[in-house]
């Protein structure tokens, strides 16, 4: 068994040699963006849960921009976290019912979403369909492994504990063909386990072995979590 460490190490190491990744740079400690992000979108346009999704949530890292971009384009609310939650309204709402279309491309950035979208929190979100995590490894069983920060577990965590995440919500990440891995390693309760696996080639349907986390694991929370973002301090007073 590895540690996950070491997996992202050998992955981000693989799309460089490869040169399978593209800006930003160095793609270390980060989910990188891979080559062929645009065809992998495209293969998940085919899939009936994509079709039938109204509400995506999205992470802001750069390989998710092409999904964002399109799910515009086919008329879906994108809900796009801010970047460590930093806000207490931590994501933007994209409406492309209220976006000029030639303006998608420009919101679907980061710095765009903040000019284009709206900040809204979790508590006045609607039921996400279609959840986008952003991994630096994946595994075909659905386990993934992300840049090491915590944050696409813990947007989980918290749309489960307000219930705008349910046991329908659709979870997938879109990644290179590298960074589908065979290794073994430690599965921590609070880990997202995958549905599909989007590839620029291939669509993998995954049988987890692993549980959905069903809210936020307050003991296992880093403390600095607790103390940098706002809106866990609302969540824990409804639940408490």
């Amino acid at each position: 068994m590895k540690s996950k460490r070491a997996i992202r190490e050998s992955v981000w190491t693989r799309l460089q040699e490869h040169k399978l990744a593209r800006f930003p740079f160095p793609i270390k400690n980060r989910i990188p963006n891979f080559k062929g992000a645009e065809a992998a979108v495209e293969l998940l346009r085919q899939q009936s849960f994509y079709q039938k999704a109204t509400n995506l949530k999205c992470n802001p890292d750069s390989p998710q921009l092409p999904l964002r971009l399109q799910a515009l384009k086919d008329g879906k609310m994108v809900f796009m976290a801010v970047p460590r939650l930093r806000e207490e309204k931590c994501f933007i709402c994209l409406d492309p019912h209220k976006i000029d279309s030639d303006d998608y491309r420009k919101a679907s950035s980061i710095k765009g979403a903040f000019d284009f979208g709206h900040p809204v929190t979790p508590q006045n979100m609607p039921v996400i369909d279609l959840i986008s995590a952003g991994s630096v490894a994946v595994r075909r069983d659905g386990a993934r492994i992300g840049k090491g920060g915590g944050y696409s577990d813990l947007e989980f965590a918290i749309g489960r504990e307000l219930g705008i995440i349910t046991n329908k919500s659709v979870i997938i990440s879109t990644v290179h063909d590298e960074q589908v891995v065979d290794e073994s390693w430690e599965i921590q309760p609070y880990d997202i386990p995958l549905d599909h696996i989007i590839t620029p080639t291939q669509v993998i349907k995954c049988k987890s072995p692993h549980m959905r986390p069903q809210g936020i694991y307050w003991d296992l929370l880093k403390p600095e979590m607790k103390e940098s973002i706002p809106i866990l301090t609302s969540v824990s007073d409804k639940k408490y």
